[in-house]
């Protein structure tokens, strides 16, 4: 099933043919960074408060700020979270409802940044269209699964936790990859994880490859976890080119084995599909409707 490392699959070289796409990163574009940014005056406007000596004002612009900053943080999260939700095949909808939450949060933070006693009106109804807006223009969260009707039962709950677990995995391999800061490293990770969910969605499709690719979701991506977490730790101290190099053809390996086992339970598929049709040609045969 492995291939021997070398060729397509060095430093720097191109990917299989048959190997799976990079899928494009997640980001929270613009317009959810610039949320952080739009709460700052409320942090020069509390100072001046505190200048002013006026404790109700300061606590009012500092709490303003705090809740606008924490509307956008979950933005965020829930912008990451949808895009992983449209990137699988099957999927459970947020537990959390962050963009919903940011959206109430902005809205809170804004009536109380225009809050005053003698006007109760306009904060609110300023709040309230900050609430609107926000929905309007990021949207809400993904509110029903998608793809599990009917997949309740014990062989997709199965799938479901090994490839939620395998998820894991490749996120931990990314999140300790990104200390580094090295789009090179980052783009032939980049890669490997692309065809790792390639074979996870073939998974979801049929659960009963999940069998045959157990290790490879398990015992194959834990290693390549620990393998990776060892690689920043010495890397970041000595950038060693020959644990660069040892790393990347990790990498490669790993990836070759993951394309060629996902191709061979794509060939399962077809050899099962084409049982499926023969029998039921026989089965026509017999009653006389296809000669």
């Amino acid at each position: 099933m492995a291939r021997e490392y070398g060729g397509r699959f060095s430093p720097g070289g191109n990917p299989p043919d048959n190997a799976a796409p990079t899928p494009p990163k997640p980001r929270a574009g613009f317009r959810a960074w610039l949320m952080f940014a739009a709460p700052l005056p409320l942090l020069l406007t509390g100072f001046g408060q505190i200048t002013a000596g006026n404790p109700a004002g300061i606590v009012r612009d500092f709490t303003a700020f705090a809740l606008l900053i924490l509307a956008a943080w979950l933005l965020r999260e829930g912008l990451f979270a949808e895009f992983a939700f449209n990137a699988r095949t099957r999927a459970r909808r947020p537990a959390l409802p962050r963009k919903i939450l940011a959206a109430a949060l902005c809205g809170a933070g804004i009536t109380l940044a225009a809050w005053t006693p003698a006007n109760l009106i306009l904060p609110s109804t300023l709040g309230l269209l900050a609430a609107i807006l926000h929905l309007a223009a990021f949207g809400i969260d993904p509110l029903k699964s998608k793809g599990i009707d009917g997949y309740e039962n014990f062989p997709g709950q199965r799938v479901a936790r090994a490839v939620d677990e395998a998820e894991s995995y490749l996120a931990e391999m990314t999140a300790a990859m990104a200390a580094l800061n090295d789009r090179a490293l980052q783009k032939r990770l980049d890669a490997f994880t692309a065809s790792a969910r390639a074979m996870f969605r073939t998974i979801e499709e049929d659960p009963r490859d999940l069998n045959g690719a157990r290790r490879y979701l398990s015992v194959y991506l834990i290693g390549a976890r620990d393998a990776t977490a060892k690689f920043v730790a010495l890397y970041q101290n000595t950038r060693d080119a020959r644990a660069r190099s040892d790393y990347e053809t990790l990498l490669g390996d790993l990836q070759a084995n993951f394309v060629a086992q996902r191709k061979e339970m794509l060939l399962d598929d077809r050899s099962d599909l084409d049982v499926e049709i023969e029998v039921l040609r026989e089965r026509l045969r017999h009653e006389g409707v296809q000669t």
